[in-house]
């Protein structure tokens, strides 16, 4: 009992576990001495360390193995309320342990031991994801540093280390709990200290503000050991966000500072609006200006010459934080490349209007800078927005879109033609949306049937990006030229499943009401919340 309960205490495991692994190893001793077919049961008094072993025999009608099992009428012999299926104990004198009766019992006690230690272990830190621990340096492999956390083991693996950062033996570390698995060779707590929120947590901890949740930090980016951004708004209008996580002379955000090895951090208030943000978020270059694009999420930010350096960053690290934390892609140019490729689109619109309405310069540059961009604008305007232009009168503008409408015929006949020669057939041209134009790049790409077109994704249509190491990469889809949105897109894919049969009207209103439902249940949780 007093190894029972000194094993329990070392192991911080509950009592009863360890008295029932040294049950289990007397049964398995037990077994080698009697016979491993009998069916042997071992009770330890928990109090007195009285051990008791006995033969189980199973009350059977016909007997077929009398190691095991017992007749009834024998079994009603020793207890007159015995019935099929029960078990007769018969009681067993004590035995001596062998060597290595004693040595199996002693394997068998260590293991469920271990096991128990392990189940604990798992238990305890798998509510602890996402907690930030402390511990000490036990050993170094291969550039994996194992921390022993009191009571359990942890890894920072190599790469979830701040470069340039070296423990030793019995150094004291602090690090973030991202993952807890339970593994083969026993529970594995896997800790980081470049993962993004290790720095939240930090600054939970040295700002109570944060902590009190009277701060909210929306977002934040790393480039370990070197320099993060991090967003931050307030509840409260009367305290600045910036200011309580810089703290008194910068004290507040240099102890987050000195954990993570002098890695640089800008604190940035965050903005719902997405271009104010974006400007926060480049700090300290100044931008000039912004333009969105809110379907791709990407945006272009003009800068002063002299400032292009400083909003990219050395090795482009700025801004591809600010893209991280702002979850936009970002394209930075000076004002004098903007004002190139904006005098390079002018031109191009102006000989593509020359072109198609067989106009002279002038009249392409005109169109041009009233902000037409495509034939089809110009062919579908209002006549009067044509003819208001300075310089043009109504006939001149009736000409104008006159022959803006026989290109685009003469443009909507060569495809049709193409179209056919490619075998696409005529039922997609009932898709609402669809032109002569897409059916040629479907049927280039080998989508000839309405089922074809069914079988085809919103991203084959417009296309999708990946994110990979803080970079976006995108891939072009079938229609990206054609500027139409996924929503169109998703809807033109909806037609023709129905007229394909694949789905009913029926089946759209189910969904319909589906999503209606979920959302009504969002929005009582988001009021539930505020």
């Amino acid at each position: 009992m007093q190894i029972a309960d000194a094993v329990a205490r070392e192991k911080v495991i509950d009592r009863e576990i360890v008295l029932a692994a040294m049950a289990d190893a007397i049964q398995k001793a037990a077994r080698s001495r009697y016979g491993s077919e009998t069916n042997i049961r071992a009770d330890i008094n928990s109090k007195t360390g009285e051990i008791r072993l006995q033969r189980l025999l199973e009350v059977v009608e016909k007997v077929e193995d009398y190691s095991t099992q017992i007749a009834l009428e024998l079994a009603r012999d020793r207890n007159v309320d015995a019935k099929l299926g029960d078990y007769i104990a018969d009681p067993l004198p004590p035995m001596d342990f062998g060597r290595i009766a004693a040595q199996s019992a002693k394997q068998v006690i260590v293991q469920k031991v271990r096991e128990a230690e392990r189940d604990r272990q798992f238990d305890e830190f798998k509510d602890r994801v996402g907690e930030i621990v402390n511990g000490t340096v036990k050993r170094v492999e291969y550039g994996n540093v194992i921390v022993d956390l009191g009571r359990g083991e942890g890894i920072i693996r190599r790469d979830e280390m701040i470069p340039r950062e070296a423990f030793r033996y019995g150094d004291r570390v602090r690090a973030y709990v991202y993952d807890v698995r339970r593994e083969q060779r026993g529970p594995q707590i896997f800790l980081s200290r470049t993962h993004p929120q290790f720095m939240v947590k930090l600054f939970t901890m040295e700002v109570p503000e944060i902590y009190d949740g009277i701060i909210q930090i929306k977002s934040v980016a790393r480039d370990p050991g070197s320099r993060a951004k991090i967003a931050v708004i307030s509840n409260d209008s009367s305290i600045d966000p910036v200011g309580a996580c810089v703290g008194m002379r910068g004290s507040r955000v240099q102890a987050v500072v000195g954990e993570l090895q002098g890695e640089k951090i800008d604190i940035i208030p965050w903005s719902q609006d997405p271009a104010s943000f974006i400007v926060n978020a480049l700090q300290p270059a100044e931008v000039a200006k912004v333009v969105l694009d809110e379907d791709a999420e990407r945006i272009e930010v003009v800068v002063p010459d002299e400032q292009l350096s400083l909003a990219i960053g050395r090795r482009g690290q700025n801004v591809r934080l600010a893209s991280q934390l702002t979850g936009w892609d970002i394209d930075i140019m000076t004002e004098a490349e903007e004002s190139e490729r904006r005098q390079k689109e002018f031109n191009e619109r102006t000989n593509l209007f020359m072109d198609a309405l067989d106009v002279d310069e002038m009249v392409g540059q005109v169109l041009a800078s009233e902000g037409f961009a495509q034939v089809e604008e110009v062919a579908y305007v209002d006549l009067d927005e044509i003819a208001s232009i300075d310089g043009f009168d109504e006939d001149t503008a009736q000409e104008i879109q006159t022959r803006a409408r026989e290109y685009l015929e003469k443009i909507e006949a060569e495809m049709d033609a193409k179209r056919r020669e490619l075998g696409v057939a005529d039922e997609l041209r009932q898709i609402d949306g669809m032109t002569s134009q897409m059916m040629v790049a479907l049927g280039e790409d080998g989508i000839k049937t309405v089922e074809d077109f069914a079988g085809c994704a919103a991203d084959d249509l417009v296309g999708w990006s990946e994110r990979k190491d803080g970079e976006t990469k995108k891939f072009e889809g079938l229609f990206s030229k054609f500027e139409i949105s996924r929503a169109e897109a998703e809807a033109m894919i909806v037609q023709a499943r129905l007229a394909a049969g694949w789905i009913t009207e029926e089946d759209l209103a189910v969904e319909a009401e589906v999503e209606a439902e979920e959302g009504a249940l969002e929005g009582e949780e988001a009021e539930q919340a505020t």
